[in-house]
């Protein structure tokens, strides 16, 4: 069914007399922020006049980025499981107490008519409340071992939007809809060329340039490495754009401070420009991260993070490894392998074209308009 045919039937059903109200719940990291907002802005192109209320956790980097996409965030006081001090989950049953209340007072003032879940703690009180209520609910999952909270969620939804085949073993199966992970527009869509790119980041167009992201948070492994050779890009004629993360970024960014060659923070908010500039990647393989590496067709050395659940990073990287779509290192082989991968790979362009044709063939640059549309065709027939 073509767009048109989907708005024109929004238009003339129920849906299109009144007003919509959908809440999109979760966030904690940029993989479930940023598609998100892509699938919120799907369905704004479906239903213009729909209203859209996020709520995430208070205090995550949701409060601040979905702002800046345009929309509306009430923050919850709910708090994930903290491995490192087990101390402060003492206080995790009162925060969640706390959380379902304070969506009971949104949900009464919001009055939604529909609800979607993308991951994370947050979105675990939401959906809970929206099904007790009988309110339909759609969950995305983007990765290929699901969540504890989505599959217990899965059981109540009204539909769940996954990236691949064989997700029959964690939900109901007559409720899946395969429509691959949601890449934000301004990288499907991105016409930035690479001198411009490369302009923006204060680099020359004469040097091979290396992508190095860890997520919003960093990846420890990655920027040691990074941090130990930062001085040895130069004299092999190469440069960095290199995103630290949150955690300790200060130091990271003092060490680069003074490098012609090299552009550091600790977040890239214009990631079409990172992706443009660069010629190879390195980075965890997170679903939302190889799904934008698959659009952007990039040649990627990943290094999964090796406590992801179910080691699902892994499962991810493995998989394009296996079709000759990307390199791997994993996590405790980094200090031993990584810079060798990434100045053999930054000097083989014969390699970067191999990997960057195989990895183009899994890109899905419509996955928001699927989730969007399924979900309006949903509400219409219930």
């Amino acid at each position: 069914m073509s767009t048109d045919k989907n708005i024109n039937l929004v238009e003339n059903s129920p849906l299109g007399d009144g007003g919509l109200n959908v809440i999109i719940a979760g966030g904690g990291t940029g993989g479930h922020i940023f598609p998100a907002i892509a699938i919120a802005n799907a369905i704004k192109e479906l239903k213009p006049d729909v209203e859209i209320l996020f709520m995430g956790a208070s205090g995550k980097m949701e409060m601040e980025k979905v702002p800046q996409a345009g929309y509306n965030i009430k923050g919850l006081t709910i708090a994930g499981f903290d491995r490192g001090s087990l101390i402060k989950n003492i206080w995790l049953p009162f925060k969640l107490i706390q959380s379902f209340f304070q969506v009971r007072k949104i949900f009464k003032e919001f009055k939604p008519d529909a609800v979607i879940g993308v991951g994370g703690y947050s979105s675990f009180p939401v959906l809970k409340s929206a099904q007790g209520k009988g309110i339909p609910t759609f969950i995305h999952e983007s990765n290929s071992f699901a969540g504890k909270s989505n599959i217990m969620l899965g059981k109540h939804a009204t539909r769940i939007f996954v990236a691949s085949e064989g997700m029959d073993k964690f939900f109901p199966a007559e409720k899946i809809v395969i429509t691959g992970n949601p890449v934000r527009k301004s990288i499907t869509q991105s016409n930035v060329t690479k001198d411009d790119a490369l302009t923006f980041f204060e680099l020359r167009n004469d040097k091979p340039t290396v992508l190095v992201f860890g997520g919003s948070l960093g990846a420890k492994s990655i920027n040691e490495v990074i941090a130990q050779h930062i001085l040895d890009f130069n004299p092999l004629d190469m440069q960095v754009i290199w995103q630290t993360g949150k955690t300790t970024a200060s130091e990271y960014l003092e060490r680069a401070k003074p490098l012609s060659n090299v552009w550091a923070n600790d977040f890239i908010n214009e990631m079409d420009k990172a992706y443009a500039a660069a010629d190879i990647v390195v980075s965890r393989s997170g679903a939302m991260t190889v799904a934008e590496l698959c659009v952007t067709k990039k040649p990627v050395i990943f290094v999964p993070f090796p406590f992801a659940a179910e080691d699902h990073q892994t499962v991810n990287a493995q998989y394009l490894v296996e079709r000759d779509a990307a390199l791997m290192v994993k996590d405790n082989m980094v200090k031993a392998r990584l810079f060798n991968e990434i100045t053999s790979l930054a000097k083989d362009p014969e390699k970067q074209e191999k990997l960057s044709n195989n990895i183009a063939a899994f890109a899905v640059k419509d996955a928001d308009k699927k989730i969007a549309e399924e979900i309006m065709r949903s509400l219409l027939r219930l």
